[in-house]
């Protein structure tokens, strides 16, 4: 059984920064494609970024192109995802996910695991 677990969300005010972590457990992390992803109420789900199971390949949605950075420890088993110049459009539940199979780019993978996610809300 894989848990994911998210953690680092909170207020900032616009331009400001947060780091997100996404904690897994059971074997095998570093095998697979992990991804962040954020959804608000009403809204539909969006893709923010992914990493590879190495960490070689990476990608973003254009929103947050320039701003976000995507990361992983694969001794920590923990995806990271560095938030830097918030804007109050990136105000969102932020949850983390586990790609089935491979790398998929945008987020068009199927993903198995997902996190209880974690509030980011960015305001003045």
């Amino acid at each position: 059984q894989v848990q994911l677990e998210e953690s680092g969300g909170g207020w900032v005010q616009p331009g400001g920064s947060l780091r997100l972590s996404c904690a897994a457990s059971g074997r095998r992390f570093s095998s697979f494609t992990m991804a962040w992803f954020r959804q608000a109420p009403g809204k539909e789900r969006e893709f923010v970024a992914t990493i590879s199971w190495s960490g070689g390949n990476t990608d973003y949605a254009d929103s947050v192109k320039g701003r976000f950075t995507i990361s992983r420890d694969n001794a920590e088993a923990t995806v990271y995802l560095q938030m830097n110049n918030l804007k109050p459009e990136d105000t969102d539940v932020y949850y983390c996910a586990r790609e089935i199979l491979g790398y998929s780019a945008s987020g068009t993978g199927q993903y198995d695991y997902w996190g209880q996610g974690t509030q980011v809300t960015v305001s003045s």
